[in-house]
């Protein structure tokens, strides 16, 4: 007796509901995705067995590189804007309204405020191509200390923005990120600008020891050692 066969019928899948799904997911993060400006300075960092996190927000960041300049940062745009303007007033350097956002979007900066206006003028390409001097961090031929004022202006904005519910801070965290092959004369300067303004509690930004692909300086996966 002949064998029946069975005829064989193709599946269908039908894949309009994932389709719609993955272009709704790559819309959102899209349009959600922050993206990072380029840094002014590279810092390569020093490596420790700390396995202690960065805040991923509400951080300021002071940053020196293996030749001793100083750069800042705070990533709360809020508290940075208004920092500015403190600093404006302070200096006697005014801004613009369309360098203020420029200033808004910046990762961090590395001039006297006397030639920050100059900086922000310039195209992203110019900025990223000149060579910053530094943020002044002691009183040497008649300079002052710059990065103690910026210090203070942010802390006390950074408060006084928490105080009336404009931002959730319970209190800026203070973070030195120094090039490993710093001398040791630009760190000292950073951190005795810190004591000078009562801050004994900050933190040092480093790689994990031992840990494949070292680079990343300064994003929130980095290691953060000597707390004190």
């Amino acid at each position: 007796m002949p064998k029946i066969k069975m005829k064989r019928k193709a599946s269908f899948i039908d894949m309009t509901a994932m389709t719609d799904v993955a272009f709704l997911l790559l819309t959102f993060f899209m349009l959600t995705a922050k993206f990072r400006t380029a840094e002014p300075v590279a810092v390569d960092l020093p490596s420790s067995r700390s396995e202690l996190k960065l805040p991923e927000s509400n951080v300021m960041i002071i940053s020196v590189d293996r030749e001793g300049r100083t750069f800042f940062n705070v990533d709360n745009q809020k508290v940075r804007l208004l920092t500015l303007e403190r600093m404006s007033g302070l200096y006697d350097v005014s801004f613009t309204d369309k360098q203020k956002m420029e200033f808004a979007t910046l990762e961090s900066f590395g001039v006297p405020i006397k030639s920050l206006p100059q900086l922000l003028d310039m195209e992203n390409d110019a900025r990223n191509n000149i060579k910053q001097p530094g943020i002044p961090v002691d009183t040497v031929g008649g300079k002052s200390n710059e990065l103690s004022d910026w210090i203070q202006q942010a802390r006390l904005v950074d408060r006084e923005l928490a105080q009336t519910g404009e931002i959730e801070s319970k209190g800026i965290r203070v973070a030195v990120r120094g090039d490993g092959l710093a001398n040791y004369p630009a760190i000292d300067k950073v951190i005795n600008t810190l004591q000078d303004r009562k801050i004994n509690r900050f933190n040092l930004i480093t790689t994990l020891k031992g840990a494949a692909g070292q680079g990343g300086a300064g994003s929130p996966d980095d290691d953060v050692d000597g707390e004190d």
